[in-house]
């Protein structure tokens, strides 16, 4: 990969986008992870204003931490950078308090750690409105076209994606050359959504650069018979989740009327 080149190019497609879009800048969600980081250190190369939000539901304090010590770094090294924190642990509590009970806990753990993602992109987009910013999208290419791995209308739900046709180790690349913090780029890949520490690989069960490997012999027309062991193992992976997960890939199904049904009787 052309590191510089790949670089330059995203940030003059947001500069244009914005521009031509007639907004003022982005808005991105900070989690202390890699892709937010990348997303929004390129978002700020633009010269564009930049919002970063920190929105904690219950959140370790290492991913916490890790958030606001990226934002005091892009403040340091971009102008028209500006930050605020929006704690929507109570929010969270609130909704959980007033929706019904339900028997057994564990039954409805996907469907709150989805929800928070909800709650944040809901945020996200009530500033945007009223500072006229775009929300960019911190989805790479293996969760956005591969295994599908986001929250529908949560973390999915953006104004555009920056940095969706990068597999993740390109975009850990992408985070060397711009000197994105070390403690960043060496933490373990979570999406922060179940208020402990589990990973993406734990939740997944492959790693990244195991799921790119599927992605390429999927691409390929493979099948699981053409491999054994560990290979199989995680080809399957890819394909029960690109398959569960399809739904988010493709657009939303429309019910098209046939012709005849809408001519006037």
């Amino acid at each position: 990969m052309h590191t510089e080149k790949v670089v330059d190019y995203i940030v003059n497609w947001l500069k244009d986008y914005a521009t031509n879009a007639g907004v003022n800048g982005f808005i991105i969600g900070i989690s202390g992870g890699i892709d937010s980081a990348v997303t929004s250190t390129l978002c700020a190369k633009t010269g564009l204003n930049l919002m970063c939000v920190e929105m904690p539901i219950h959140q370790a304090d290492s991913q916490v931490s890790r958030a606001m010590n990226h934002i005091t770094w892009l403040k340091s090294n971009f102008n028209q950078v500006e930050m605020t924190q929006v704690n929507l642990t109570p929010v969270f509590d609130n909704l959980i308090e007033a929706l019904p009970s339900v028997d057994n806990e564990e039954e409805r753990f996907m469907s709150l750690a989805n929800t928070r993602a909800r709650l944040r992109m809901t945020t996200l987009y009530y500033f945007a409105a009223l500072e006229k910013l775009l929300v960019a999208g911190t989805g790479n290419k293996v969760e956005d076209f591969g295994i599908g791995f986001y929250t529908k209308y949560g973390d999915g739900g953006v104004d555009l994606s920056p940095i969706a046709d990068l597999l993740k180790t390109e975009v850990y690349t992408i985070a060397e050359y711009l000197g994105i913090n070390k403690e960043i780029i060496e933490a373990a890949p979570t999406d922060g959504l179940w208020g402990d520490d589990r990973t993406d690989e734990d939740q997944i069960g492959a790693s990244y650069p195991e799921l790119e490997w599927a992605m390429k012999m999927d691409s390929e027309g493979k099948t699981s018979e053409d491999f054994t062991d560990r290979e199989q193992t995680v080809f399957n992976i890819y394909k029960r989740y690109n398959s569960s997960n399809k739904h988010k890939m493709i657009p939303i199904p429309i019910c098209e009327i046939p012709n005849n049904l809408l001519k006037p009787l």
